[in-house]
């Protein structure tokens, strides 16, 4: 009998020592807010565009064995279910405009001669936007799928038009 008394306060003893090391906070873990969200969406679609660095360009093309720049923004954007149309012209018309200096990751930059009122000649997606410059992953015609650096180069620096944001933060 006194063996049975000795290990029930012994459980009690350890079960108040237990008691006493756990949290007395009943704060519940919030899901992730919309900023980190969009961050990580963001990073998504530039993963998903970085696996076709080096692809190969290909007019009218819009797969992995080949792409021109609207084909490319389209292929990559659709694997996020954000439909895009097929040209850089009528892209340049969906979702919001925006500053390129506001331009973030996974937003687009248009690009065409003429200003506003010239065509739509080029699209890239954002890849980073930093004091070092303002850069797009794209498919240029002559190396298949690369990042520049739109600030320092004398050839898309001044066909820069303006920016879009197609992502869409209430499904993601």
């Amino acid at each position: 009998m006194m063996k049975i008394i000795k290990l029930l306060c012994l459980i009690l003893l350890v079960n108040v020592v237990i008691q006493g090391c756990r949290s007395t906070s009943t704060t519940t873990r919030k899901p992730a807010d919309k900023t980190t969200a969009e961050m990580r969406f963001r990073e998504d679609i530039l993963t998903e565009a970085q696996k076709y660095k080096g692809t190969a360009y290909k007019y009218a093309g819009k797969s992995p064995k080949g792409f021109d720049c609207s084909g490319f923004t389209y292929y990559v954007f659709s694997k996020f279910d954000i439909s895009l149309s097929g040209s850089s012209s009528a892209q340049s018309k969906q979702g919001k405009e925006i500053t390129a200096s506001k331009a973030q990751a996974g937003d687009l930059l248009f690009f065409g001669r003429n200003g506003r009122n010239g065509k739509i000649q080029h699209v890239g997606i954002v890849y980073r936007n930093d004091k070092d410059g303002l850069f797009m992953i794209h498919s240029s015609s002559k190396r298949g799928i690369v990042i520049d650096n739109v600030t320092t180069s004398t050839y898309w620096k001044p066909k820069l038009l303006y920016a879009r944001t197609v992502v869409a933060l209430q499904d993601k």
